[in-house]
């Protein structure tokens, strides 16, 4: 059951130069028409068919982030429509998503997976892997896609001096990055999900991820 009161506390809450996406996956469709009329536009998936199963159903305002592992042979499904992915985790993902962007003569927003977490079920790029892709100027071969900024996941702990250090990594590699090439629209972080987004927040993220604090906890039974 959606949770608007606890909506509407978080937005209350946070400085207005943040995002709150809102985590959709699994979620109905009434479900996420519930926060679309009282204003919400941004929602959240991390399943390529369900996402685009939704897109086809709700209104077509809806700036549709893709924020979970996403499989090359997936890009297709969600690249006529995708507003911004969140998880880009490889080279060979980047080329795929610029080659499905430029079919639809799309530029596509992407931000670049950092792996911080402990986890060995954590993806993303290295630190110096990402330096490497801007030393090389790897972006300038992917003309349909815009570098926006850098995702995390923090490691799931209930340790907050570890979720801060690792948010302080990312903050300091995409201040790194901003000073040492200036690149173009770099300019967003997303970080920060129910458990821990003030820590994220403190840490400069743009781009908060809630999901169960306004849809309810989820029941992954019913996926397949």
């Amino acid at each position: 059951m959606v949770n608007i009161s606890n909506y509407n506390d978080i937005k209350k809450s946070i400085p207005e130069n943040v995002l709150l996406l809102a985590v959709s996956k699994t979620k109905p469709e009434d479900d996420i028409m519930g926060f679309y009329n009282i204003g919400q536009r941004d929602f959240g998936e991390n399943h390529a068919l369900e996402m685009a199963s939704k897109f086809d159903h709700l209104p077509k305002d809806i700036n549709w982030h893709f924020i979970g592992h996403l499989q090359t042979n997936k890009v297709k499904y969600i690249a006529p429509f995708v507003y911004m992915i969140h998880s880009v985790d490889s080279e060979k993902l980047l080329a795929e998503i610029n080659k499905h962007a430029a079919k639809h003569s799309r530029t596509i927003k992407c931000l670049l997976q950092f792996k911080v977490a402990e986890e060995e079920t954590k993806t993303g790029f290295t630190y110096d892997e990402i330096i490497q892709l801007f030393e090389t100027k790897a972006f300038d071969q992917y003309p349909n896609i815009s570098i926006n900024g850098l995702m995390t996941v923090a490691t799931n702990t209930d340790n907050e001096e570890q979720i801060d250090k690792e948010f302080g990594k990312v903050a300091d590699l995409f201040s790194c990055i901003k000073e040492r090439y200036n690149p173009k629209d770099f300019t967003e972080i997303s970080m920060g999900m129910t458990d821990d987004y003030p820590i994220a927040i403190k840490n400069h993220s743009t781009i908060i991820r809630i999901g169960s604090a306004i849809f309810g906890e989820r029941d992954y039974s019913q996926k397949g």
